[in-house]
C-alpha cells in the first residue's frame, strides 16, 4: 500500500471503527459538515450521517457530558476537542465524574476524548499545550500518545474498543509530517505496551508523541559522531505505563534519559524517575536526567518557542553528559 500520513491513519482507524460497530459515533465542534478543524473527520458526515457524526455547541463540558451519558447507555462515543488545550473546560466532568463512574456506581463508560495536542507549530499558549500531566494522576482514565502513523491508527482503534475512558493525545505537528506504509489489516496497538524503536547498549531514552522523533534523531547523531549505542523507547501509553519495558531497558544500558514536551515541574518524567529508582536503582551507573519544556506558557515567537520546547540538540547534550558520567 502507499504511504499514508499520521492524520490519514487516524482517520482510517476512526472510519473502520464506525463501520465495524454501529454503537460508535463522533461528536464535537465542527466535526460534521466542515470535517473538523484539521479535517480528520472530512467526509464522515456524508458517509455516516448526522446521527453518528454530530456537531455540538462550543462547550467542552457539554460534549464530554453527553458522551458519558451515551457511554452509560451502551454507545461508544468519540468526543473531539477542537484543540486539546480546551479539555481544561471539561476537567471537572472528566476527573470527578467520568473517571470515577465505574468505581462509584458500576457504570461502564467506554468513551474516547481525542484532540490535537502539542507545540512546534507556533500556535501560542492556547493552541500548543501538552496537558498530559493534568490527567496523569487521576485513577480511572487511560492516556495514550501515539508517535507514529501505525500507532495513530492502532491506538484509536484500541481506545474505542476499551471499556474504560481514554484520553487520546494526537499531535498536530505530526499530522502531515509523518508517513508510513500500513498493510490495511485490522492492526490494534495494545494500550499499555511500549515499543523499542531503536536498540542500543549505552543509554536508554524514553519518550513519546512528537518529541520521540527528536529523541530518535539525537540517537542517530550520537551513534554517527560518538559511536554510542542509544536505545529509544516509545512509551506510546502513559496510563497504564509499561514499567517492565522501561526497567528492562535500564537494566540493559544502565543509563536513563527521559524526554517529554510537557513542562518540567510535575511532569511525567518525575514519575518515571521514581519508578526506576524503586525498581532498578542498583542497575544505574549515572543519575537519571530529563529533557523537558521550560516551566512557562508557550510563546508565539518562533525563536522563543524553540527555546522553550525540547530540541534535538538539548537531547544530545544531556545524553553526552550521561555517557561521560
Amino acid at each position: 500500500m502507499a504511504e499514508i500520513t499520521y492524520l490519514e491513519a487516524l482517520r482510517q482507524g476512526l472510519e473502520e471503527e464506525l463501520e465495524r460497530d454501529d454503537r460508535v459515533f463522533i461528536l464535537g465542534e465542527d466535526v460534521g459538515e466542515y470535517g473538523g478543524a484539521f479535517k480528520v473527520t472530512d467526509g464522515f458526515h456524508e458517509r455516516f450521517g448526522p446521527d453518528r457524526i454530530i456537531d455540538t455547541p462550543i462547550s467542552e463540558a457539554a460534549i464530554v457530558g453527553a458522551a458519558a451519558g451515551a457511554a452509560h447507555m451502551g454507545f461508544r462515543p468519540v468526543a473531539e476537542m477542537q484543540f486539546i488545550d480546551f479539555i481544561s473546560c471539561a476537567y471537572d466532568i472528566l476527573t470527578n465524574y467520568v473517571a470515577t463512574a465505574r468505581y462509584r456506581a458500576g457504570l461502564s463508560t467506554p468513551l474516547v476524548v481525542r484532540g490535537p495536542a502539542g507545540g512546534y507549530v507556533r500556535g501560542g499558549p492556547f493552541h500548543s499545550q501538552m496537558p498530559e500531566a493534568a490527567f496523569f494522576h487521576t485513577p480511572g482514565l487511560k492516556l495514550v500518545c501515539p508517535a507514529t502513523a501505525r500507532d495513530a491508527k492502532g491506538l484509536i482503534k484500541a481506545a474505542i474498543r476499551d471499556d474504560d475512558p481514554v484520553i487520546y493525545f494526537e499531535h498536530k505537528y505530526l499530522y502531515r509530517r509523518i508517513k508510513e506504509d500500513l498493510n490495511g489489516a485490522d492492526d490494534v496497538t495494545p494500550i499499555g505496551k511500549a515499543r523499542v524503536a531503536r536498540e542500543g547498549n549505552d543509554l536508554t531514552i524514553v519518550s513519546w508523541s512528537a518529541v520521540f522523533w527528536k529523541a530518535l534523531e539525537a540517537a542517530g547523531e550520537l551513534e554517527d559522531e560518538d559511536g554510542a549505542g542509544i536505545e529509544v523507547l516509545d512509551l506510546r501509553t502513559l496510563v497504564p505505563m509499561d514499567d517492565q519495558a522501561i526497567v528492562s531497558s535500564v537494566k540493559k544500558t544502565n543509563r536513563l534519559l527521559i524526554v517529554h514536551e510537557d513542562t518540567r515541574t510535575g511532569g511525567v518524567a518525575g514519575e518515571i524517575t521514581a519508578r526506576v529508582n524503586e525498581q532498578a536503582f542498583e542497575w544505574l551507573d549515572a543519575p537519571i536526567r530529563r529533557v523537558t519544556a521550560h516551566d512557562t506558557p508557550l510563546p508565539y515567537a518562533p525563536t522563543l518557542e524553540d527555546y522553550v520546547l525540547p530540541q534535538t540538540a538539548d537531547i544530545v547534550t544531556a545524553a553526552r553528559w550521561l555517557l561521560a558520567y
